[in-house]
């Protein structure tokens, strides 16, 4: 391309302070340096991770330097690559991944785990491997939230937080699978490894939990019950194959105890999918003892979770994900294939479909629970 080796201008929505409304500027893409790629992105989804690290920020909230460019739910086009770079080439249908995957580190060579230590603290810390990102905007350094920023029109990520996937894939899909899809249908399916006639209960319905449902349904899983407080998200629950729905508002107990009745013990799987502390609890005291597990899936970094050993004790097992167990670079150009065969649904998240500069319309969907996942088109 007539743009390889040279500084791209394109628009961005930048966070220049944590709690603001995002602002969409021109800014400047530098090419990829060694063992970098520069992915022009065709969309992202917007994420609640995304909206969490904007206004949980100095609250309890890990600190991200500002400005920052958010997004990390996208999917592109290879535009060009550094040096080095082998696996990929101008063209290239890509999804970045928040999570890398060296292939060579302690938790890459294990099948116990799906994390990767490569560059991890620095893409954590909004740059790539050599401390720096490659977005500027009026003259600053712009951080890459999580080494990725899809709320810009181009992005250079680390070889390591690339896969290449399938040239018959839908971008505006699959990026999905970027995060909220792959991490919710992973949970049910990896971690908490749902068993056929199996009853599992997901906590929240937005994108992650139906993911969840999802992934409890391919597993096989007999009933599955659907517990949220906005009604709204109900009849979308049911079309994903949920069996019940629960409002906690609607009972005078806590919900755990509801649920524990309705399932005659507790249940043989529960999911946490909305990153609240409280819930967090309530889904592991709704698990039957003796073998229930208890999956905790929603991220949250403002508040300590507390829980009775007893639970713990007579038999309930309380585990936590991370992108659904998946190794990223190769399992998600197989949950691309996966969608393409027809068995992995992308479409039926998708509530709402914008441009960059309705960004923050987007975010206030997302607070009020008007969309499971609004896709932003460059």
């Amino acid at each position: 391309m007539d743009t390889e080796g040279k500084v791209i201008r394109c628009r961005a929505a930048v966070a220049w302070k944590a709690g603001e409304a995002l602002i969409v500027e021109e800014v400047e893409v530098a090419p990829p340096k060694a063992h970098e790629v520069r992915v022009k992105i065709a969309a992202s989804g917007v994420c609640h991770t995304d909206w969490a690290y904007l206004h949980g920020a100095g609250r309890g909230m890990e600190m991200r330097p500002f400005p920052l460019v958010l997004g990390h739910e996208g999917a592109g086009v290879v535009e060009s690559v550094g040096a080095g770079v082998t696996r990929f080439s101008p063209g290239d249908k890509v999804i970045p991944l928040f999570l890398p995957q060296c292939g060579e580190c302690e938790c890459c060579l294990s099948a116990k785990t799906n994390l990767c230590k490569a560059n991890w603290s620095k893409t954590q810390q909004g740059v790539l491997a050599d401390g720096t990102s490659r977005i500027t905007c009026r003259g600053q350094q712009v951080f890459q939230f999580l080494g990725v920023s899809s709320f810009s029109e181009y992005t250079v990520a680390l070889e390591t937080n690339l896969t290449k996937i399938h040239p018959d894939a839908l971008l505006q899909r699959v990026c999905l699978l970027g995060c909220g899809v792959a991490t919710g249908y992973g949970a049910a399916i990896n971690v908490a490894k749902v068993e056929s006639g199996s009853v599992c209960v997901v906590f929240g319905l937005g994108a992650v939990g139906l993911a969840a449902v999802m992934g409890c349904v391919s597993a096989g899983a007999g009933r599955v019950i659907g517990v949220d407080v906005n009604t709204d998200k109900f009849a979308k629950a049911r079309e994903f194959g949920v069996t019940e729905c629960v409002n906690p508002r609607d009972h005078s107990r806590p919900v755990q105890e509801v649920l524990v009745e309705m399932t005659g013990g507790g249940a043989d799987y529960t999911l946490e999918c909305v990153g609240d502390v409280e819930i967090m609890r309530s889904a592991l005291e709704s698990c039957r003892s003796a073998w229930g597990v208890c999956v905790i899936v929603g991220w949250t970094e403002l508040e300590e979770m507390r829980l009775r050993p007893f639970h713990l004790l007579m038999g309930r097992t309380l585990k936590g994900t991370y992108f659904g167990g998946w190794k990223s670079v190769r399992d998600v150009p197989r949950l691309v294939e996966e969608h393409l065969a027809g068995r992995l649904k992308l479409e039926e998240f998708v509530t709402h479909t914008l441009t960059l500069d309705q960004v923050n319309h987007a975010f206030q969907l997302h607070a009020g629970g008007q969309s499971i996942r609004s896709i932003i088109t460059m």
